[in-house]
């Protein structure tokens, strides 16, 4: 433990330092409104795809690592019940619930599968085979158009317009919004701890499962990915582009934290300019049906409660999950 002679010495060299796009006092409020309960969140600036908050709860202390982190407290970090040292919003996999709504709507307007005015009846559930697939809402939610779909979260509407399109179709408009892949959020220099998440087709199953009585896919399991369920599993960020992508007229950016890159011994300023990653060449007429019921979710609808007295329009979609 005693120093006997200095060998050699290099002397420390600054690095660059780095302006993020995060806003500060969004990141403080959001995470006081997590407390003790756990989650995540993301928001992204849709028109540069800057991250504005990224939160992941419960945390930890990152200055235990600093001096090297002692066997009690690596103990207690990796078998704590609440997974500290998983970052939710970049690596947990969830199904999205009925947030998947709003894009099998899209999907369908784009495939013309279904038109906005197009109306069923829903009676509280949907028959397939010997199966009967319960809407949330007992009794139902009687004519439903596209619209009152979204605004009311009627399952039945979506069990039966996932079956009309199939699973081949439902998962390459999934995937062109970046549902199942990484991101490339720059968190580090390899895949940053990032989860592909799930994006459900009969080529995942047959990579999934070993065994041919599994890798078949079934009519029926198409049923319940409709409404965001089934085997969708996605990242919070995952979700939070894909939304940003509509709400920017299908232009897709990368999500990013590094707004610029200056240099500490010339100040000079170097933007990291956002570039769009993928332009899905969406109709307007398709999204603006999409962002008015998405208005109507938070005026009229399941998340009218939460907007109540707010002072401005906002658009959104609730969902729950098993």
């Amino acid at each position: 433990g005693r120093a006997l002679r200095s060998l050699k010495r290099i002397p420390p060299v600054s690095g660059n330092n780095l302006q993020l796009t995060l806003d500060a006092k969004l990141q403080q409020i959001t995470e006081q409104a997590f407390g003790d309960r756990k989650g995540a969140l993301v928001a992204i600036e849709p028109s540069t795809g800057g991250i504005l908050a990224l939160v992941s709860t419960p945390t930890y202390d990152p200055n235990l690592f600093v001096d090297g982190i002692t066997p009690e407290n690596w103990k207690e970090l990796n078998e704590h019940p609440s997974k500290p040292m998983v970052n939710r919003a970049i690596n947990g996999a969830y199904p999205p619930g009925s947030t998947f709504k709003p894009f099998m709507a899209l999907a369908a307007l784009e495939s013309g599968k279904r038109t906005p005015n197009q109306a069923i009846s829903d009676p509280g559930y949907f028959n397939f085979g010997n199966h009967q697939f319960r809407d949330d809402k007992k009794g139902g939610h009687g004519s439903v158009d596209m619209y009152k779909s979204i605004v009311h979260s009627c399952d039945t509407y979506y069990y039966m317009l996932a079956n009309d399109m199939g699973i081949e179709a439902i998962a390459k408009f999934m995937g062109s919004l970046g549902l199942g892949q990484r991101t490339g959020v720059d968190l580090g220099k390899d895949d940053s701890g990032e989860s592909k998440g799930v994006l459900p087709s009969p080529e995942w199953k047959k990579q999934r499962f070993k065994k041919p009585e599994q890798q078949k896919w079934y009519a029926g399991e198409t049923i319940s990915i409709g409404i965001g369920q089934g085997y969708n599993a996605y990242t919070p960020i995952q979700l939070a582009q894909a939304t940003a992508t509509v709400a920017n007229n299908g232009l897709m950016f990368r999500p990013h934290l590094v707004r610029h890159i200056a240099d500490t011994k010339t100040g000079e300023k170097r933007l990291v300019e956002p570039k769009p990653i993928r332009d899905l060449q969406l109709k307007l007429g398709n999204i603006d049906v999409i962002r008015r019921a998405m208005v109507g979710v938070n005026k009229e609808g399941t998340g009218a409660r939460a907007f109540a007295g707010a002072p401005y329009e906002a658009a959104g979609k609730t969902g729950t999950a098993q």
